[in-house]
C-alpha cells in the first residue's frame, strides 16, 4: 500500500510549484477555517444575550467568553502539539514499513491525548475561578466566565481525541475524511449555538452555558466521526488498546516533535492572557477585553487561510531543501510570500472598509461600535507585515532553523507586543492608543526576520545554490 504513495511524495520535487501548492494547501485552508469558526460562532450568538449587559453598556457575556479564550487556546495547543508529534512518528514508521510501530505510535498518541484531557478536566474543576478573578472584579463577568470555561474544560476530551484521530487519518493521506469530520463538528456547533443559548425548539434557555455545550458537542461529533473513519475500513494503521502498555520510547519520540509545537502555540495563549491583563487592569471599563475578543475571533478567519498555505509550503520547501533543489525551494518560498501578502492585504482592506459591519455582528446594542471600528482599522495595518514575518518563519522552520522562527514568534506575540501595549496603556490611559502596539511589535519582528533571512541565504541556502 505504501508503495502506491511514493509517486505522490515524488511530486514534491517534480509537479509545477503552483499546482502543487494549491493541491496541498486547499485541505489545510479548509481545516483551518473550520477551527476558526468554532470560536467566532460562539461569540456572535453570545453577544446577543440581553441579560448580560453591564452598567457601562458592555456585554458581560462577551467579556466573559473573551477572558476564557486563552485557556481554550491552550487546550488546542496541547491537543494539536501532541497530535503533530504523533503524526510525525506515524508517518515515519509508515515510510519505513514498520507498521506495528506505526500502530503503537497511534495508540500511545491517543493515550497522551487522553492524559491531556484529564489534566484540563482537573484544572477545570479547581483553578477556573481564581484564574478568571485575576482579570475582573465584576461578579457577573466572573460567574459567566466560570460557567463557560468550566464546561469547555471538564467536557473537553472531544477536542483532544478528535485531534488524535484526525492526525491518524492525515498520516495515511486521508485528508478528505479528515475534513469531513471537522465540517460535521463545525456544522453541529453552528446549529446548536442559537438553539441552546436562546432556548429554541423547546430546549431550555441556557445562555453562555449553551454556547459552551454547543462547542463541546461539536468537538465530540468530530471526534466520533474521525474515530469511525479511522477504525472502519482497511487502513494501514490499526488502532487497538487490547493489551496496551505505554511505550516510553514512543512517548519520547512524540514529544520530541510535539513539545516545541505545544510551546509555540502556547505563546498565543500567553499573549491573549497578557493583553487581557493590560486591558482589564490598566483600562478599567471592560470595553478593551470585549473589543479584543471580537478582533481575535474575526482575525482568525483571515490568518487561518494563510496558515494553511504556509503549512503546505513548508513541506514543499523542506523537501526541496533536502533534495538541494535551490530553484524550486526559492520558487515555492517566493510564491508563499506573494500569496500571503495578497491574502493579508485583502484582510486589511476588509477591516479598513467594513469594520462597522464586522463589529455589529458581535454588538447588538451598538455600544462597542466606536471603539471596535478604531481597533480594527489600527490593528489591521500590521497584516501585510505579519504576512512577510510568518512567511519568513515558514522558511526558517523548513530549513531546520526553528530557533530563528521561535525568536520571530516570541517578538511578534510576547516580547515586543506586551511591553508596548503596557507602556502605551500606562502613558496614555487611552484604549485607542494601545492598539498601535501590534504595528510596533510587527515592525520589530520584520527587522529581525530580515536579519535572520540574510544569514540563512548567506550560509545554508548558499551551500545548496551551486
Amino acid at each position: 500500500m505504501f508503495v502506491e504513495k511514493l509517486p505522490k511524495q515524488n511530486k514534491m520535487g517534480a509537479m509545477p510549484i503552483g499546482r502543487l501548492m494549491f493541491n496541498m494547501s486547499l485541505p489545510m485552508v479548509i481545516s483551518m477555517l473550520v477551527q476558526a469558526l468554532y470560536n467566532a460562532v460562539d461569540s456572535v450568538f453570545v453577544a446577543r444575550i440581553d441579560t448580560a449587559i453591564g452598567a457601562n453598556g458592555v456585554n458581560n457575556a462577551l467579556t466573559a467568553v473573551g477572558l476564557a479564550y486563552p485557556i481554550q487556546f491552550l487546550m488546542v495547543a496541547f491537543a494539536v502539539g501532541t497530535a503533530v508529534g504523533m503524526n510525525s512518528l506515524m508517518s515515519r514508521r509508515l515510510g519505513e514499513r514498520r507498521f506495528e510501530e506505526a500502530n503503537s505510535a497511534a495508540s500511545n498518541g491517543l493515550f497522551l491525548e487522553l492524559l491531556s484531557a484529564l489534566l484540563f478536566l482537573v484544572l477545570g474543576l479547581t483553578v477556573v475561578k481564581p484564574f478568571l478573578a485575576i482579570f475582573t472584579d465584576d461578579e457577573q463577568v466572573l460567574s459567566l466566565g466560570v460557567t463557560y470555561l468550566r464546561i469547555c474544560m471538564v467536557a473537553g476530551a472531544g477536542i483532544f481525541l478528535h485531534m488524535g484521530f484526525d492526525r491518524i487519518l492525515q498520516s495515511m493521506g486521508k485528508t478528505t475524511l479528515s475534513m469531513a469530520a471537522q465540517l460535521a463538528g463545525a456544522i453541529t456547533n453552528i446549529v446548536l449555538d442559537p438553539i441552546l443559548i436562546f432556548g429554541l425548539l423547546g430546549f431550555p434557555k441556557l445562555g453562555v452555558a449553551g454556547a459552551a455545550i454547543a462547542t463541546v458537542l461539536g468537538q465530540w461529533v468530530s471526534m466520533v466521526i474521525a474515530l469511525l473513519l479511522t477504525v472502519c475500513g482497511d487502513h494501514e494503521i490499526k488502532v487497538s488498546f487490547r493489551g496496551f502498555k505505554p511505550s516510553g520510547e514512543s512517548i519520547k519520540e512524540i514529544y520530541r516533535v510535539g513539545a516545541p509545537s505545544i510551546v509555540m502555540q502556547g505563546i498565543g495563549s500567553i499573549m491573549n492572557t497578557g493583553m487581557n491583563f493590560v486591558l482589564s487592569r490598566f483600562l478599567t471599563d471592560g470595553m478593551g477585553v470585549s473589543v479584543m475578543n471580537v478582533y481575535y475571533k474575526t482575525q482568525s478567519l483571515i490568518f487561518m487561510p494563510m496558515f494553511g498555505i504556509t503549512n503546505a509550503s513548508m513541506s514543499i520547501i523542506a523537501y526541496n531543501y533536502g533534495a538541494k533543489n535551490y530553484r524550486r525551494l526559492m520558487s515555492a518560498w517566493k510564491r508563499t510570500v506573494v500569496i500571503c501578502v495578497i491574502v493579508m492585504t485583502l484582510g486589511m482592506t476588509l477591516f479598513q472598509i467594513f469594520p462597522k459591519q464586522i463589529v455589529s455582528l458581535f454588538d447588538k446594542k451598538g455600544t462597542m461600535s466606536a471603539a471596535g471600528i478604531k481597533a480594527f482599522r489600527t490593528i489591521s495595518l500590521h497584516f501585510p507585515i505579519a504576512a512577510v514575518c510568518i512567511a519568513c518563519g515558514t522558511l526558517f522552520q523548513a530549513t531546520g532553523k526553528g530557533f530563528y522562527s521561535m525568536i520571530v514568534s516570541l517578538l511578534r506575540q510576547l516580547f515586543a507586543l506586551l511591553p508596548a501595549a503596557a507602556i502605551l496603556a500606562l502613558l496614555t490611559h487611552d484604549l485607542d492608543c494601545v492598539w498601535w502596539s501590534f504595528l510596533i511589535a510587527e515592525g520589530v519582528s520584520l527587522a529581525v526576520s530580515l536579519i535572520c533571512l540574510s544569514r540563512l541565504r548567506r550560509n545554508e541556502l548558499a551551500a545548496i545554490k551551486n
